[in-house]
């Protein structure tokens, strides 16, 4: 849903699919109408069995067809591929006039669906024995109807087809001409070989207007028992919610996916000096020197949706809502989209009644909060058959996903508690129902859903709530924030101080006028807790808008939960209840780490808390190095990013040189290989990281094989490194791909080789690193500094066939132990460096560190920084290569 155009920036603002987010331009949103002559391309990988009938299995019951026609639907995907077709295509959106004429990708249906919709309007015939085939035994149905990911169909101008085919070419996309636009209204797929075309239709058959279908079902409300609970087992309880998956900490999810790829998240999972994953949203940057950016969060009810299926995802809707209240939203609550994902048990008794109750929930409460569902994705066969007969029914619920755009990143509030204790914590309800327990993770550890859920009373009274908390956000008059959703106000309470490590917290929960202490803590009726210096102002401001705001408390020095309510008063130890929170994940760990490293890592979350030392010199302006942000005039001083398919991080790394003062080109493998690039006028090469070959046979093995057994290339990198002028990073892939190469140290008999992490899995995260007195060009001016950085591998144990002595190792992480030293390396090593301090290979992306928001967790007393330390290894190398060019 185009949202507008921004003039002085030159994109569009937000857009929403319902497969992700991003931003783009205008006229790239809007498809225009082939004509006659157009060539229709597929790009990406072949056709197989696999994807078979997909979009018709996802349909029905699991277990209502055979094993083999249930694995053969099943999409196997293939990101690398992707990568390389995404490539291909953002070239062509970046140049000043994008020749594609419209664009769809695979899904449902194959290329029937695919090639259809792009020639929808005039007709075209396809050439079977033009479509990419993996597997000769395909009959045509399958080749037309194959699911196959990582596929894009379009249409584009025959005279620009072969800059396209170029392009795909250098990013090693694979590219295929598979048919023309004919302007007969008819839709062929033809086989030369063959009299008879297996299709032949008029596109009126593709997208005529189909018949209505009608459901009927009828209303079968599910009964289930009051709640029963015991008032004096606060305690027990309170460590049974905590260890809900749903409650629970997620750290064994998030460790393990890329939280810092592209340079531009703003705000990933993970909060505080303790990195545990607790923030309310997401927030991506739109650029590197911008502070907007786009918002999401998601929101999801299943337990309340069984109760009721329309508060269900009324609840839904609100809990996406007050995740992603805590980001300065362009235009407020009107300027947030919503995607909703319908997952539901259809065509089993009183689904069909229940889902339509929901949909027409959803519509209303959308409707008065005045927020858009352009987009949205169903699934609605969530039911397990087995052979004996037996159905499990998944509860049916709604997954919202929402998103908005950001005016100023740097605002968006986090849920860590600020230990001061002149500030106060008030709750403020978005609800304005009663604390009621049904549906909650609380009725979920007795094991009964409960008769009543929240909900909410007065959507015009939600608006406004979520209005006022944006207010307060753009005023800066909130220090921190956090919503109240699964597990009730003591989890949110709780929260706010696991990822700090000292102080506490206590509460008066009297002025919330409930008797019943069990049902205020537990209850996820929508609302959310903030901190702030100035409390009356504050609830003033709140008021005067007719939000219910309630001051409950103020953080104290002791590390505890402490809650006064009536004449009782009851204490919670932080620090053993995150231990509680933080057991589900481990448990978890242990499945798919080792069971030592798992308990490791449990033992240690809490002992490596993020630590800093800058550089006594350091600014942290942008005029102490005297960079531009805006330098559009080159510098002279010649670097280049090398970059192979499946790598990612090679925009953010051009990013950072650019800003250092280096005119930055672009050199794909296939540059080299080709001979189109010899480096002769690159003083600095930077081999970026990511997941080349999608790391088969070992990360960076098959990108430096490519590089080294073609003459062309290995020698083009030979002369460069014989050169007394010039400068080498790897970073990451690049570190790994640095270690084949065997540059670093060339006169050694046997190289450092990048293992797997010792923990057997890929590893993400924000770490401390320390600086060494070394000789490195890039890092000597950073010794004795202690640093955030982030890691992102699953590949990166140095293995030293001599002693340490023999190398140089300017940078380690901070801890030995693990999570901190997240890979396993000996001596914590993190990074090697020649003798001559010239090339430098590391594992840790300091390239994605430049710039505090980068950042995981940056210190406090520094918020006014406009760049990290990191960024003077890259400046170092610019003034290196000026004294040799100065001196030549």
């Amino acid at each position: 849903e185009h949202i507008g155009k921004d003039k002085k920036y030159g994109y569009d603002k937000m857009i929403m699919l319902a497969g992700g987010i991003g931003y783009g331009y205008e006229k790239d949103a809007l498809k225009n109408v082939p004509e006659s002559g157009d060539a229709v391309v597929v790009l990406g990988g072949d056709n197989y069995r696999i994807g078979m009938g997909g979009g018709a299995v996802s349909s029905v019951a699991t277990g209502e067809f055979a094993n083999q026609i249930e694995l053969n639907a099943v999409q196997r995907s293939n990101p690398e591929m992707q990568k390389r077709v995404y490539n291909a295509l953002r070239a062509m959106a970046e140049k000043e006039e994008n020749p594609i004429v419209t664009l769809h990708d695979h899904g449902a249906g194959g290329h029937l669906n695919c090639l259809s919709e792009l020639v929808e309007e005039t007709g075209a015939i396809i050439h079977l024995e033009k479509l990419p085939v993996g597997d000769s035994t395909l009959s045509d149905k399958e080749i037309i109807g194959n699911e196959s990911q990582e596929r894009m169909g379009l249409v584009i101008r025959k005279p620009e087809l072969e800059l396209l085919q170029e392009v795909a070419r250098r990013e090693r996309a694979p590219i295929y001409q598979v048919g023309e636009v004919t302007g007969n209204h008819r839709l062929v797929f033809a086989r030369s070989s063959q009299p008879v075309h297996p299709i032949d239709l008029h596109l009126t058959d593709f997208f005529g207007k189909p018949p209505r279908t009608v459901l009927e079902d009828t209303f079968q409300p599910l009964r289930f028992e009051e709640l029963s609970y015991d008032t004096h087992k606060i305690h027990e309880y309170l460590e049974a919610v905590l260890q809900l998956e749903a409650v629970a900490c997620k750290d064994w999810l998030t460790n393990k996916v890329d939280r810092s790829v592209t340079g531009r998240v703003a705000l990933q999972q993970c909060a505080g000096e303790l990195q545990l994953p607790l923030n309310n949203c997401g927030v991506a940057a739109l650029s590197y020197n911008d502070f907007r950016g786009v918002a999401t969060s998601i929101g999801h009810a299943p337990v309340a949706s069984l109760i009721d299926a329309a508060h269900g995802a009324v609840l839904s809707v609100a809990e996406s809502l007050t995740n992603i209240v805590w980001a300065p939203i362009e235009g407020g609550l009107k300027g947030v989209s919503l995607s909703a994902n319908w997952m539901w048990p259809t065509r089993n008794p009183g689904e069909n009644a229940r889902l339509y109750k929901a949909v027409e929930a959803v519509s209303n409460f959308a409707i008065k909060l005045g927020i858009n569902i352009p987009t949205g994705k169903d699934s609605l066969s969530m039911t397990q058959r087995y052979p004996d007969g037996r159905k499990v029914l998944s509860p049916g619920t709604v997954i919202i996903s929402a998103a908005a755009e950001v005016s100023d990143f740097r605002k968006t509030i986090k849920p860590v508690l600020i230990p001061e204790e002149d500030t106060e914590i008030i709750y403020v309800s978005f609800s304005k129902s009663a604390f009621a327990l049904g549906g909650s993770s609380f009725a979920q550890i007795l094991n009964q859903p409960g008769t009543q859920t929240p909900l909410v009373a007065d959507p015009s009274y939600f608006a406004t709530a979520f209005d006022a908390i944006q207010q307060l956000i753009n005023q800066e008059m909130i220090l921190a924030g956090h919503d109240v959703s699964a597990g009730g106000l003591v989890t949110t309470l709780l929260e706010m101080n696991f990822a700090n490590t000292s102080g506490g917290v206590s509460v008066n929960l009297n002025k919330l006028d409930v008797d019943d202490l069990i049902q205020v803590l537990f209850s996820e009726k929508p609302g959310v807790v903030i901190q702030t210096r100035i409390a009356d102002k504050v609830a003033g401001q709140l008021a005067a808008v007719g939000v219910e705001a309630v001051p409950i408390g103020r953080p104290i020095a002791e590390r505890q939960l402490m809650i006064d309510h009536l004449m009782h008063t009851f204490t919670f130890d932080i620090n053993s209840l995150r231990d509680v929170w933080y057991k589900t994940s481990y448990l978890l760990d242990r499945h798919q780490s080792t069971p030592a490293l798992a308990l490791e890592r449990f033992g240690n979350y809490k002992r490596q808390p993020l630590k800093y030392r800058f550089m006594a010199d350091f600014e942290g302006t942008l005029q102490q190095f005297g960079l531009d942000t805006h330098r559009r005039k080159p510098s002279g001083i010649r670097a280049a990013i090398i970059r192979e398919k499946g790598v990612n991080g090679d925009r953010e790394m051009a990013w950072a040189m650019y800003l250092a003062g280096m005119d930055v080109k672009d050199v794909h493998t296939t540059d080299l290989i080709a001979g189109r690039e010899t480096l002769q006028d690159i003083n600095f090469i930077v081999f970026v990281g990511g997941f080349s070959n999608s790391d088969v046979l070992g990360a960076g093995k098959g990108w430096a094989a490519a590089l080294l057994y073609n003459e062309k290339a290995r020698r083009a990198l030979q002369d460069f490194y014989d050169r007394p002028d010039t400068l080498s990073l790897g970073v990451c892939n690049g570190c790994q791909v640095m270690t084949e190469l065997g540059f670093i140290y060339p006169k050694h008999q046997q190289h450092p080789k990048m293992l797997h992490n010792a923990s057997g899995k890929f590893e993400s995260g924000f770490v401390n690193v320390e600086i060494e007195n070394n000789d490195s060009v890039m890092l000597r001016s950073l010794a004795g500094s202690r640093l955030g950085i982030w890691v992102a591998h699953g590949e990166g144990r140095f293995a030293f066939p001599e002693s340490e002595a023999h190398y140089n190792i300017p940078m380690r992480y901070s801890y030995a132990g693990y999570p901190a030293n997240p890979n396993g390396s000996p001596g914590a090593a993190a990074a090697i460096v020649s003798d001559d301090g010239r090339h430098l290979a590391m594992m840790p992306h300091l390239e994605r560190s430049i710039l505090p928001w980068q950042w995981g967790h940056y210190p406090p007393d520094r918020i006014n920084d406009e760049i990290t330390p990191w960024i003077e290894a890259f400046v170092n190398a610019r003034r290196w290569i000026e004294q040799q060019i100065a001196t030549v």
